[in-house]
């Protein structure tokens, strides 16, 4: 690791290994959908596979009825709750997950680099865990909620923190650490026009928010800083 943590993700050698914790959750997403994707061809699981997928998304997509359910009996079955977690890891099909992946790649290695793995890993489940609850809160679609983006998209937002941090040690304008989310965001618009409006934007944004909140937090030094800065506030 370089000696400054908070070194320009563009001055990282593009060599470096991938931190363990991103690899850990590419081989459990990618793990998971070639098992989803052999049994759907019939390859794996005989003629039962083929449904496999269908049941791995009634069992562990987090479900907008579900947590209405839970929250009007005042029940929580970890069954339930582990959908939280679980839907990051289930996709709706393999090209879902492969752009998961390479995202989930891509920023897990600009800021595991940064983060420590636990840091990291935090990040991308309380992230998504977040945007699943933002979900059902303000939504009340009953579609499922599955896939990584909002763990994602927490990634996103931690990546967003460092350049935000890296360009005020600069003296430059710190909004231009935005960019990124922005970028995705309009595309995400361009394809809600094109091929109909989905909800999960809601959850990824969410994703996104708490990504870059946690960070204030769980960066290396992070709690210091913030305690520092609102004592100078």
């Amino acid at each position: 690791m370089s000696e400054d943590p908070y070194q320009s993700p563009e001055t990282i050698s593009p060599v470096n290994p991938l931190p363990p914790v991103v690899v850990a959750l590419f081989l459990m997403i990618i793990g998971v959908e070639a098992t989803l994707s052999l049994a759907g061809r019939g390859i794996i699981g005989g003629p039962g596979g083929i449904g496999w997928r269908l049941e791995a998304i009634q069992s562990y997509a987090f479900s907008g009825l579900v947590f209405d359910w839970m929250w009007d009996n005042g029940l929580w079955p970890v069954e339930h709750l582990i959908r939280f977690v679980s839907y990051l890891f289930v996709h709706g099909s393999f090209t879902h997950a492969l752009f998961v992946c390479v995202m989930l790649l891509a920023l897990g290695k600009m800021v595991g680099e940064v983060f420590s793995g636990l840091a990291t890993l935090s990040v991308f489940v309380v992230s998504g865990a977040v945007g699943a609850l933002v979900y059902a809160v303000l939504l009340d679609d009953q579609a499922p909620l599955v896939g990584g983006f909002p763990g994602v998209y927490g990634l996103i937002g931690a990546f967003t923190y460092l350049l935000w941090l890296k360009l005020g040690e600069l003296g430059a304008q710190q909004v231009q650490a935005f960019t990124l989310i922005g970028f995705l965001m309009g595309i995400q618009l361009v394809f809600g026009l094109i091929f109909g409006v989905q909800n999960d934007w809601v959850a990824d944004v969410a994703g996104f928010a708490t990504g870059f909140l946690m960070s204030f937090i769980v960066s290396p030094g992070g709690f210091s800083r913030l305690r520092e800065k609102m004592h100078r506030d």
